[in-house]
This record gives structure tokens, sequence and C-alpha cells, in this order.
């Protein structure tokens, strides 16, 4: 189980450690996991988790339907109608697809939907899910669907054993935090094969810090960055002095012709 004040104690050492930006930094959480293969079937975690406190971030939503859906599909960000989809080009696909968190699809409509975006949401997890009720009937309530949309998280492992989720944003309270980041932890522990033996451990990070592992010490987690940042210093000396030494090995080749031109003319 999470031990909540040391997710507390991290996500303190977390926001003292990252340098304040201009805008509201996501917090994500970054879990490692071990003795899995994701790339293996019975291994691969694909699940959505619906979080208790908004994370204060936009979800937008796309709705992809018959005529006899515009007035009550209106809720969300783009409707965009059969018709209107069966002329789409390819590279206006992929734009809408970066563009939208969800993709709400008339029942009636997957077939156009899958033949006409699958290639391009299928590799992005975005494909209209009946998991979460993003498959819709004309009866469907699609304001209590985008209510909830809005609280749900994909969480899912790729090539790597490792899980990585926004559990919120920085100005958010450590109690708001600390619910969706326990609300994803016992998600994925139902997932998982061997449950909490696969987690190897877990970070916390904000979007331009430094990932700090949960239970870690501060004066442990300095020296380490101290140690990263002086290694990534001689390395960036070491390639200085290297370009700087094949600066100097080179030198400028000489016309050989120029002096017999010379003679030439006198």
């Amino acid at each position: 189980m999470l031990d909540k004040a040391k997710i507390s104690d991290t996500l303190n050492i977390v926001r003292e450690l990252s340098k304040k930006r201009k805008f509201d930094q996501s917090v994500d959480l970054v879990l490692n996991l071990i003795d899995i293969n994701p790339k293996k079937q019975e291994d691969a975690v694909d699940i959505f988790v619906i979080l208790p406190i908004h994370r204060k971030k936009t979800v937008r939503i796309c709705a992809l339907i018959d005529k006899n859906l515009i007035e009550k599909a209106k809720i969300f960000d783009r409707v965009i109608i059969k018709e209107d989809l069966q002329k789409l080009a390819k590279k206006e696909i992929k734009e809408i697809s970066k563009l939208y968190n969800f993709f709400v699809a008339q029942i009636t409509m997957m077939p156009a939907v899958a033949s006409a975006f699958g290639k391009i949401l299928g590799p992005l997890g975005k494909m209209p899910s009946p998991k979460i009720g993003c498959v819709i009937t004309p009866e469907s309530d699609l304001e209590d669907l985008k209510r909830r949309l809005q609280k749900i998280i994909r969480i899912r492992t790729r090539n790597e054993p490792i899980i990585k989720a926004s559990v919120g944003v920085e100005s958010m309270k450590d109690e708001e935090l600390i619910e969706n980041i326990s609300a994803i932890y016992s998600g994925l522990i139902g997932a998982l094969p061997q449950e909490e033996r696969n987690i190897k451990n877990i970070g916390l990070k904000l979007t331009m810090g430094p990932s700090v592992k949960i239970g870690s010490k501060k004066e442990d987690v300095i020296k380490e960055l101290d140690q990263k940042n002086l290694k990534k210093k001689k390395m960036k000396d070491t390639g200085l002095e290297k370009k700087k030494s094949e600066k100097e090995t080179k030198k400028p080749k000489k016309d050989k012709t120029s002096g017999k031109k010379e003679e030439t003319k006198k």
C-alpha cells in the first residue's frame, strides 16, 4: 500500500527542487515496473481509471456522429458528421487526432470511423471505446458522458515497463494529488499479473523538474542531482575540448597552383 505521508513529503521535495515557471506545471506520476514484458499480451496493461479529483486540465472531446445527433452533440468541442468525415484528407485527420483527448462515435458510425480514423487513432489509444461509454446511441446521456470524461485517464504500457500519468497540476493541494495518485495505483495493481510485486519504484515530478522517488530523503536527492549535473558538465567540457582539438589540427590547405601562376605572370 502507498504511504500517504511519504507521498506528501515527496511532493514537497519535488516542489522545492523545481524552478518556478510561468505556467501551472503538470504533476506526473512515474511507475517503473519489474518482471513483466509489455510486448507480451498477457503482461500488457491497458486500463481506464476514473480520478476522484479533476486534474484542472482541459479535456477536449470530438464527436463523430450522424445528423440525428447534431443538437445533442453540440456540448462537445467539435462535431463531425458522416458526410464531412468522408471528405477529410489524411493530413487533416492527423491534425484532428492531436487536438482532442477523446473521440466519441455514434454506433452507426463505427465502420466509417474505423476506416477513416482507425490507423491514426488506434496507435494513439484514442479510438472510441465502449468501455468508457464513448460509443453512443441517440438515447445516450451525453452531458453525463462529458462530465465523466473530464476525470478519466488511460493507463497503459507501450514498449517499455514504465507507466507515466499526469495526476494534476502543481497548484492543486497535496490531498487532491494524493487521492488521484492512490486511484491510479489501485487501478494499476489490479491490472498487473503479480500486483504490487510488479512495481519496482514510484516517482513524482513536475513538467520541467527532476523525478523524485517516493520515500527518498531530500539530501539524497540533492546529492544525486549534483552528481548528474557534474557528469553532464564533464561531458560538455569533454565535447568542447574535443571540438577545439579537432579545429586546431585542421590546417587550411595551401593552393599548390598559386605559386606556379605567379611565376607564369613574371
